[in-house]
């Protein structure tokens, strides 16, 4: 068993903690806000530490699952940044959909502190991280993702090195770029089916066994149509997700004209006042019109 430090107690990190924990593990966490960690301490056992530093102290291996890249820079590389605390040798695997630039940055980092560094975003939302169910695309040296994959696989479903530094976050990028084409699809079908007067459970029955079958569609369309819109990944962070693929389209000449559109879908949800709504909220937007 190792010695472990996990940063980021939100919806994902809190549950995939618990299961390093529940393995055995040494588990220290760290989150901003302490409340937070004070509570998993509680139902986990473990310690905690008041700053990243503090938590990757000793650590062979630090874990972070946080907001955006500012929120990453800070953990690593800002005051009482983890990296500064990591004995040499150490390895920080991050769990945040964050941007290829602050990957390349962080990972340039790591190397010049003697550190490995792996980025490992994940998918399989709230309930993927509870049932240690998440699908986890790495980039990075492969000695590195070979020390990290047996801690990954406690709360994986299937976890895979795709390539060098960054090919974990430029696969989660395809990830979000497949979902939003899909949800706005779904969406579309139950709009329609509504305007023609279907039952759209019975529509969703039969169309679900075909070529239309999808995980949204069989996790989310219940949810849909009756108006339930708390189920996992926020509209806000999708957008936040949806603004890095369309700014790396912009850099390695990718077209990506339907994952422009649905961004701006998701503008109008939020306009809505439904920010913190998931995901098939997009549905909502279409009711709504």
């Amino acid at each position: 068993m190792a010695k472990l430090a996990f940063l980021g107690l939100g919806v994902m990190g809190y549950p995939m903690a618990g299961h390093l924990a529940a393995a055995g593990h040494d588990v220290t966490v760290y989150n901003r806000t302490t409340a937070k960690a004070e509570a998993w301490v509680a139902q986990h056992g473990g310690s905690h530490a008041t700053t990243p530093a503090a938590a990757a102290t000793g650590a062979e291996i630090v874990l972070s699952c946080v907001g955006n890249d500012d929120d990453l820079r800070s953990v690593c590389t800002g005051a009482d940044g983890a990296f500064a605390a990591m004995s040499a040798g150490a390895l920080f695997v991050d769990h945040t959909t964050v941007s290829a630039k602050v990957t390349a940055e962080l990972y340039a980092a790591a190397k010049s502190a003697d550190l490995g560094f792996v980025d490992a975003p994940i998918s399989g939302g709230q309930a993927g991280a509870e049932n240690g169910q998440l699908s986890i695309m790495c980039g990075g040296d492969a000695a590195d993702y070979t020390r990290a994959e047996p801690v990954m696989n406690t709360y994986a479903k299937l976890c895979r090195r795709i390539g060098e530094s960054g090919a974990g976050q430029m696969t989660k990028m395809c990830n979000q770029i497949a979902i939003a084409g899909l949800v706005q699809g779904l969406s579309e079908a139950l709009h329609f089916a509504d305007k023609a007067g279907l039952d759209g459970r019975a529509v969703v029955e039969v169309i679900s066994q075909g070529a239309a079958g999808s995980w949204q569609m069989a996790n989310r369309f219940e949810t849909m149509l009756d108006d339930h819109f708390d189920h996992g990944f926020a509209v806000d962070w999708m957008r936040k997700d949806l603004g890095i693929c369309l700014d790396t389209a912009d850099e390695n000449g990718a077209s990506l004209p339907i994952t422009a559109l649905v961004d701006q879908f998701y503008k109008d949800v939020q306009k809505m006042g439904g920010g913190r709504w998931d995901t098939s909220s997009l549905f909502k937007r279409l009711q709504a019109l």
